[in-house]
């Protein structure tokens, strides 16, 4: 029984938050394995997709503002994400927003707890797809995406970051001010910047290609 123990005895030895990483990373393996019958790429979905998380990984490293505990506000980094699920459909949407949020992951990591790390990272970025339901008007997936993504931080920051609140202040409270303020901001941009003429004009362009 000793040897047997001794055996795993590394297991322990593993930290919470690679521990974490891994759990998020079989989820999402696990998510996949049940969607895929109902969600298949072709070669141009993949290659829209790939193009969507790469220039949204890279607009994410422009940061206006970022927050000690993970959370910054850019130039509309989300938008790339959103205009994809526009184009594709809710379900690829929410994998490829789950494959960003485990890039974001790795670039800006912040883990205290292994469902604070799904709540945060797939799930949160997963979210962002929802904007795929409305696929004739990209303004207002924007917002209902948006508002998936605040949500789930939402609930991360009430249960898991209450401590980080000022004496006196209700967690509710707290994490509705940050996340309002941080995602709400980066919502906002992103929804000023899809209702310039000229970028909604590209984006239908770039649509039919897509589609096509």
């Amino acid at each position: 029984m000793s040897y047997i123990i001794s055996v795993f005895s590394d297991f322990s030895k593993i930290k919470p938050a690679t521990l974490s990483v891994i759990i998020a990373i079989l989820f999402a393996a696990f998510l996949l394995y049940i969607l895929r019958n109902s969600v298949k790429f072709n070669a141009k979905m993949l290659v829209y997709g790939g193009l969507a998380i790469a220039i949204s990984f890279v607009l994410s490293y422009i940061r206006f503002y970022h927050w000690p505990q993970g959370g910054s506000i850019t130039p509309a980094s989300m938008l790339p994400l959103f205009v994809f699920a526009y184009y594709y459909g809710a379900g690829p949407g929410i994998l490829v927003g789950m494959a960003y949020g485990m890039l974001q992951l790795i670039q800006d990591p912040f883990v205290v707890h292994w469902i604070q790390l799904l709540l945060d990272y797939p799930l949160a970025f997963g979210a962002l797809g929802l904007a795929g339901f409305f696929k004739k008007n990209l303004s207002f997936g924007v917002l209902v995406g948006g508002f998936g993504r605040f949500f789930s931080h939402f609930l991360s920051g009430v249960f898991f970051f209450a401590s980080y609140a000022p004496k006196g202040m209700n967690p509710v409270v707290y994490s509705l001010l940050v996340n309002g303020i941080l995602v709400g901001v980066e919502v906002l941009i992103c929804f000023m910047v899809s209702i310039i003429p000229q970028v909604r004009n590209a984006i239908e362009i770039i649509k039919k290609k897509a589609l096509a």
